[in-house]
């Protein structure tokens, strides 16, 4: 980039001394097209000049925490590094990793710049490493600014993307099974309860032999493989507990993305009914959950499931022109709530984010200005603007993705269709869990041992409720 300016200029000195030693009739004629052309070639250094000044002096290291976007991101800063001159380093976290990554990366000389936060708990635990952006760009074009999180007097990160998780389900296979004789349902509508949901998905995995020799499908089970593995016990430990803790926080008049100290494990019964349609009505051995054997993406992908707990990020998976070798595409998905049996009649998707950009204050202020100008650019420049929408398939949350830059998620556009039948969205409350990954391995262990080998349900209640406890006074005393 510098080497582009230099030669601007040289080129504008050139022009200015050629013009100005002829001697000419038309001195006032070269005389103009000299203060023109100088004027020109000034103009466009300055612009080079002042794009490489917004861009900075330093360098940016974006850990990234969806692997899924992966090759997005590293298309993303090629591009950035081609039109600035800034070098851009993303390096992408393995599935259940993030926080184990991240320890070790904020401890080396080159650190990330950017990291992954997930709620004001996090905040406490990097308080060191966060950085005030207030007065940032991302701040300011945020379009709900709830969805930033503050901690110690600081904007301390800022939502990058708005996301909904519930059950994604084959509505073609669904349709389908509502004209068979005897089925539970004569139509999807009817699936607005967990009892409903539990009938229906025990009617399928019933009957799968014969629905296969009906509609020409190929399932194994109703509900595609509940993995216990450190890459999918997330889904579980965090969003399907973020139910429980949603109805317990809501009773108590707490904040419901912030939380409590204690939790009493009120709605846990109901978490139990849920996982116990989830194992019992699929194909996936209950015993072997956790040994990272199974992909319930692609089971629901290749057909062998109707339904799949899961979130929005999964659309680009299942897009018609996939590169997965799925046969089942997003035409024929859609996403219903996990009907909880709580309030079922009431209740949306559930509706937030843990995926916040925090920039680290232990860098050199010439890496946090350059972090600072490529955010900025991601968010406000097409190229960025159509990597987050079309490529990434995220929703975010900034007044820049208007347009064609809106996001076209089916999955994210049934948050809406809920919200307009009067369901109220469901706060992300896993948001509140102090010191995420240790709570959630100490919650896992106890479901793990009560799904592969008949457990006490009483041990996963205790830790549910005593490991919360000492994790949050541990998290608060720092």
């Amino acid at each position: 980039m510098k080497k582009k300016i230099v030669s601007v200029l040289l080129c504008a000195t050139m022009i200015s001394s050629m013009l100005a030693g002829c001697g000419s009739d038309s001195a006032t004629t070269t005389e103009g097209t000299s203060e023109a052309a100088t004027e020109e070639a000034a103009a466009e250094s300055s612009d080079s000049a002042e794009a490489s000044t917004d861009a900075g002096s330093g360098s940016v290291y974006l850990l990234n925490f969806k692997p899924e976007t992966d090759g997005a991101w590293q298309d993303l800063a090629a591009t950035y590094t081609e039109q600035t001159g800034v070098d851009v380093t993303v390096v992408t976290a393995a599935d259940g990793q993030y926080k184990t990554t991240l320890q070790s990366e904020l401890a080396k000389s080159e650190a990330p710049t950017i990291f992954n936060i997930g709620s004001t708990a996090d905040c406490a635990e990097y308080a060191n490493y966060i950085y005030d952006l207030k007065d940032s760009s991302l701040y300011e074009h945020l379009t709900d600014k709830s969805l930033a999180l503050e901690y110690d007097g600081k904007v301390a990160a800022v939502a990058n993307c708005y996301e909904c998780y519930g059950i994604i389900y084959n509505k073609t296979i669904l349709e389908g099974y509502c004209g068979l004789e005897g089925a539970v349902i004569s139509s999807v509508d009817e699936i607005d309860n967990f009892e409903t949901l539990n009938a229906v998905a025990t009617d399928i995995n019933n009957r799968v032999d014969e629905i296969n020799d009906a509609l020409g499908t190929n399932l194994t089970g109703a509900f595609a493989s509940a993995g216990l593995d450190s890459g999918s016990n997330w889904r579980f430990s965090g969003h399907l507990a973020g139910l429980a803790l949603y109805y317990e926080f809501k009773d108590a008049g707490c904040d419901l993305v912030a939380g409590q100290g204690t939790v009493t494990g009120k709605y846990l019964d109901n978490f139990k009914n849920v996982w116990d349609m989830y194992i019992s009505t699929s194909s996936a051995d209950a015993a072997t959950l956790d040994s990272g054997a199974y992909n319930a993406e692609q089971e629901l992908g290749l057909g062998e499931a109707v339904f799949y707990q899961n979130g929005d990020w999964e659309y680009a998976a299942f897009a018609p022109d996939n590169e997965n070798g799925y046969i089942v595409t997003t035409d024929d998905l859609s996403m219903m709530p996990i009907y909880f049996g709580v309030d079922d009649e009431n209740e949306g998707l559930a509706v937030g984010t843990e995926n916040h950009w925090a920039v680290n204050a232990q860098a050199s202020q010439e890496d946090i200005d350059s972090t600072l100008a490529f955010l900025d650019w991601v968010i406000t420049s097409d190229e960025g603007r159509d990597a987050i929408t079309n490529q990434m398939g995220l929703t975010a949350p900034f007044d820049t993705f208007t347009g064609e830059f809106e996001s076209k998620n089916g999955f994210a556009s049934m948050v809406n269709e809920y919200a307009a039948a009067g369901k109220t969205s469901v706060a992300w409350s896993f948001n509140a869990t102090p010191s995420v990954d240790d709570w959630r391995a100490d919650f896992v262990a106890p479901l793990t041992e009560y799904t592969e080998r008949g457990g006490s349900w009483d041990d996963v209640k205790t830790a549910y409720v005593d490991q919360w406890a000492y994790y949050w006074e541990l998290s608060n005393e720092q």
